[in-house]
C-alpha cells in the first residue's frame, strides 16, 4: 500500500485542490458533450492524496494514476461507449456520468491509500452534490464501483508490493552501479517484475548496450556532464540551471500536470479528457518498468561514481575527480537509461497521437526557481526533449542515458496508443 500521513501544510494544499477545482455541476446530455472538469479534478485528488509535492514513491504513484484513470475512462464508456475498454464492459446508458467517474476514482484510490479515507470521501462527497436525480447518481455509483473493482481485480497480486530499499553490494569494478550519497540503496528493485498495463513483456523495448567505456562516445558524455552538470558550473548557462530544477520533480508529476493544462486549453469533453489521461498513464506506469527492466540489466554507474572513480575506466579521454558533486541530488537507481526521460516522452508521444505534436503549452512545476515561474513550449517533442536534457544539466545522468530512455518512452508510447483504448465508433 502506498500511505502517508499529511503534515499541516499538505493538508491544506489538500484543502485547496478541493477549492481550485470546485466548479462541478450535474451531468446534462452525452458524456462526450459534456466538460472535463470531474477528471481534472480527481486527477488532482489523486496528485494530493499521494502527498503533493512531497510525495516520495513515484512508481507507485505512477501505478496508481493509471488505475484511477483507466477505471474512470472504462465507467464512462459504460455510459456512451465510444472507445474500447480496458477491463470494465458493463453498460448502464442512464448512469450519471459524474457519478460514475467521481465514485470509479475514489473507490480506487481509497482501496490504495486507505490512510486517506477522509480527505477522499470529502472529494467523493463533492462530486455527487451537484447532482440532483437520484437515481441516475445511484446508477452512477453503481457503475462507477463496478469499473474500479474490474480494475482492481486485473491487479490483484500485481508485484507492486515489495521491499522499497534494495541493498547494494560493494564493488570496485568500473561502469558498475554503486549507491550515490546521500543513499546507500536502490529504490524498489523489485518493480522491473510488476505487472504491466499496456506491453507484453518488460523487455519487449529493452535499450540497447550503452557506450563501451573505451569509446569516444562515452568520453564525450563523461566530459560533458562533468563540465554542466557539476555544482556551480561555470558553463551551465542560467536557463539551463532554471531547466534542471524545473522538471527535476517527478516525471510522472510533471506529465500529468502537462495533460492537465492541454486538456484545459484544448477544452476537451470527458471522454476524450478520460481517454487521454489513461493512455498517457498507462504508458508512463510501463515506462517505468521497462526502464528499471533496463537499468537492472546493465546495472551502469552513475555520473558521480564515473568521475570520481575515472581512474578505472581505462579511457585516456577522461579524467577522475574525487571530490565531483552534481548540481541535483542523484536518484538511488542506475543510469542507464534515464526512465525520467523515457516517462517524458511516453507520454509526449501519446499526446502528440492524441492532439498533435505542435500544440503550444506553458506551465509551472513545484521544483521551479523562482517558485511559481513557467516554462513556454510549441510542441510535446520539444518539452520532452528538454525534459531529456535536464538531467544532465542537473549532473544525474549521461547524455547517452537519456537517448535512450527517449526512444525507451517513444516506444512505450507508440505501442499503448496503437493497442489499447482506441475509437470504436
Amino acid at each position: 500500500m502506498f500511505a502517508k500521513k499529511f503534515s499541516l501544510s499538505l493538508l491544506l494544499l489538500a484543502i485547496l485542490g478541493i477549492i481550485s477545482c470546485s466548479k462541478l455541476g450535474p451531468s446534462m446530455g452525452p458524456v462526450s458533450s459534456q466538460p472535463a472538469d470531474n477528471i481534472l479534478f480527481w486527477n488532482k485528488i489523486a496528485y494530493n492524496a499521494f502527498g503533493g509535492p512531497e510525495y516520495q514513491h513515484s512508481l507507485m504513484a505512477s501505478r496508481i494514476n493509471a488505475m484511477v484513470h483507466l477505471a474512470m475512462h472504462d465507467a464512462l464508456n459504460g455510459i456512451e461507449e465510444k472507445y474500447s475498454r480496458y477491463a470494465f464492459t458493463g453498460k448502464d446508458n442512464k448512469a450519471d456520468a459524474n457519478a460514475a467517474a467521481a465514485t470509479a476514482a475514489h473507490v480506487i484510490l481509497l482501496n490504495e491509500i486507505p490512510d486517506r479515507k477522509v480527505y477522499l470521501d470529502s472529494a467523493l462527497s463533492q462530486s455527487l452534490a451537484a447532482i440532483k436525480n437520484d437515481e441516475a447518481k445511484t446508477r452512477g455509483i453503481e457503475l462507477g464501483k463496478s469499473a474500479a473493482q474490474a480494475v482492481l481485480n486485473k491487479r490483484i497480486n500485481d508485484g507492486s508490493v515489495g521491499e522499497v530499499f534494495g541493498q547494494i553490494p560493494p564493488s570496485d569494478q568500473p561502469a558498475v552501479y554503486q549507491p550515490v550519497p546521500p543513499f546507500n540503496i536502490m529504490f524498489a528493485p523489485f518493480w522491473e517484475n510488476v505487472k504491466l498495463f499496456s506491453l507484453e513483456k518488460k523487455d519487449q523495448f529493452r535499450s540497447a548496450p550503452q557506450p563501451q567505456l573505451t569509446s569516444k562516445a562515452y568520453a564525450a558524455a563523461f566530459n560533458e556532464v562533468k563540465e554542466v552538470g557539476r555544482l556551480n558550473s561555470t558553463t551551465r548557462t542560467p536557463d539551463q540551471t532554471a531547466s534542471a530544477k524545473f522538471w527535476y520533480e517527478f516525471s510522472e508529476a510533471g506529465w500529468n500536470r502537462v495533460t492537465s493544462t492541454v486538456v484545459t486549453s484544448k477544452k476537451l469533453n470527458m471522454l476524450e479528457a478520460a481517454r487521454l489521461f489513461a493512455l498517457v498513464d498507462m504508458a508512463m506506469a510501463d515506462a517505468y518498468t521497462a526502464g528499471w527492466d533496463s537499468k537492472i540489466h546493465y546495472n551502469f554507474w552513475r555520473p558521480y561514481t564515473a568521475i570520481r572513480r575515472a581512474d578505472i575506466d581505462g579511457n585516456n579521454e577522461t579524467s577522475p575527480d574525487v571530490a565531483w558533486e552534481p548540481s541535483e541530488p542523484t536518484p538511488p537507481v542506475q543510469d542507464y537509461p534515464s526512465t525520467h526521460s523515457a516517462l517524458g516522452n511516453a507520454a509526449a508521444t501519446v499526446l502528440a497521437g492524441v492532439l498533435g505534436d505542435k500544440t503550444s503549452f506553458t506551465m509551472t512545476s513545484p521544483t521551479a526557481l523562482p517558485a511559481g515561474s513557467t516554462r513556454s513550449f510549441t510542441s510535446f517533442s520539444q518539452a520532452a526533449k528538454e525534459n531529456a536534457d535536464s538531467r544532465v544539466m542537473a549532473g544525474i545522468h549521461f547524455r547517452f542515458a537519456c537517448e535512450a530512455g527517449l526512444e525507451l518512452g517513444k516506444n512505450v508510447g507508440k505501442w499503448t496508443l496503437d493497442n489499447h483504448l482506441k475509437r470504436i465508433n
